[in-house]
Formats: structure tokens, sequence, C-alpha cells
């Protein structure tokens, strides 16, 4: 019953994406579109660092290919972007995690869930951070050193409290009000907000089960590493992947 009620959520999300959209321009006028769209950037080059800059250095220190990592997360990689969920793209995350890049299911049926609810580094991290900075320069207020301190703060801390469901209204009405800074603008930054959330999930998604498990299976001596590094064949799994894995993905 949640994921029938989510899957509605995503599917009238433009819908409402629309009318924000056009409230947004009746009240600020057609200069917050620009403003808007130079926020949004600015949300996927936060998002490009971490995705392609600190999730590979964390696999090159630990002896694991890049390549590898990224072509056998794809397939929840694609449909995090898409959905819009990282609880939706559960099912075939922990498939991609256990056939594509061989970590134990013993060990990916308990990480795939517990990272789903606690890893948002897109949603709780990188988009409050930046969206607290936004609204305050839009809004004329300063922000002092302490400020900056307090993003950071909340920023990592809300990331393991953060639902995994579409949009990330919550965490970022914590940090405008931790600041004292208007929560006009959640209203406005709404109007916008399926864009920087595809981006958002997939950066979730990629530092949740498929990123961090095998780090973890590697260390502890558990990973198949002859399953990670497989040639990829352009399938969601790996051919002599047990059938069942796609029952479980669907």
């Amino acid at each position: 019953m949640v994921q029938k009620v989510l899957w509605w959520v995503i599917l009238l999300a433009p819908v409402a994406t629309v009318g924000l959209l056009g409230n947004a321009v009746a009240t600020y006028g057609w200069d917050a579109l620009g403003s808007l769209g130079t926020f949004t950037v600015a949300i996927y080059l936060g998002l490009a660092l971490v995705m392609f800059g600190v999730y590979p250095v964390l696999l090159r220190l630990n002896g694991l290919s890049v390549k590898q990592f990224f072509s056998g997360a794809r397939p929840a990689l694609s449909l995090a972007f898409v959905s819009r969920s990282s609880v939706g793209t559960m099912p075939v995350t922990e498939s991609v995690t256990e056939k594509n890049l061989g970590v134990p299911r013993a060990y990916a049926s308990f990480a795939v869930p517990l990272g789903a609810t606690t890893k948002m580094d897109g949603c709780a991290s990188i988009y409050p951070a930046i969206a607290a900075i936004f609204v305050a320069q839009f809004f004329g207020l300063d922000l002092s050193v302490t400020d900056y301190v307090l993003i950071a703060f909340v920023s990592v801390i809300g990331s393991a409290a953060t639902a995994g469901v579409t949009g990330a209204t919550v965490m970022l009405t914590l940090t405008l009000s931790t600041l004292g800074l208007p929560l006009e603008g959640v209203g406005l930054l709404l109007a916008i907000d399926p864009i920087p959330d595809m981006g958002r999930t997939a950066t979730n998604v990629a530092g949740q089960a498929p990123g961090a498990d095998p780090l973890v299976a590697k260390r502890e001596g558990i990973l198949d590493l002859e399953a990670y590094n497989a040639r990829r064949t352009g399938a969601a799994w790996r051919e002599d992947a047990p059938s069942e894995a796609l029952v479980t993905a669907s």
C-alpha cells in the first residue's frame, strides 16, 4: 500500500511542479527563474563532485575498479534517477549489489534497507546546505561563520534521518528553521524540486548499498571479486545470476 501511494506521488509530481512554478513566477517575478536555474546547476555540480570524485577515490583506495562499480550499479542508478525514490529502487539496488558487485546476500539483505534510510548524501547533505545558502542570498541575508558551521552540522546529522521517498522538504525546512531563514524559500525551491531530485536520488543510491557494501565486504574478506570484476554484457544482471534475483527485483 505504501509503495502504491508512493508511485501516485511520483506520477502526480509533474502536475504539482507546474503549479508551484507558476506560483513562484507570480510571487517573485520572472527573474526568479534565472536564480533557480543557477541554483539547479550548483546542485548538480555538488552531486557530480561527490559521485564522480569522492566515491571513485574511496573505491580506488580499497583496490576496486571504478568502471566495474558504475557498470554494475547502472540499473539501480538509472531507476533511482527516473523514479526519484531510494525506497522504490531498493529491490533493484539489492539485486545489483549481490549479482553484479559480488556482495554476499546475507550482508546485502541487511545493508541495502539500512542504507536506504540512513545514507542520503544528495537529499540530506548536499541539497539542504546549498539550498540554505541560496535562500539567504535570494532574500538578501548575510550568513556568519557560525551559520556555515551549523549548515554543515545539520546536513551531516540529517543525512542519517531522512526518509528514502521523493523530495527533501523535511530536511530543507529543518535546515532553514535552524538558521532562522525564511521558510518561504521552501515554496520557492519546490517549484523546481523534481529536477534536482533526480540527481539527488541517484547520488543517494550510489552512496548507499552499491557504494558502501563492496568496500565493507572487501575489508571483511567476503567480497566475490570474480563477480565484481566480471565482464558486463549490457544486461541488468550477470547472465549466470540465479533466476530468483530477477523475481526479487520485480
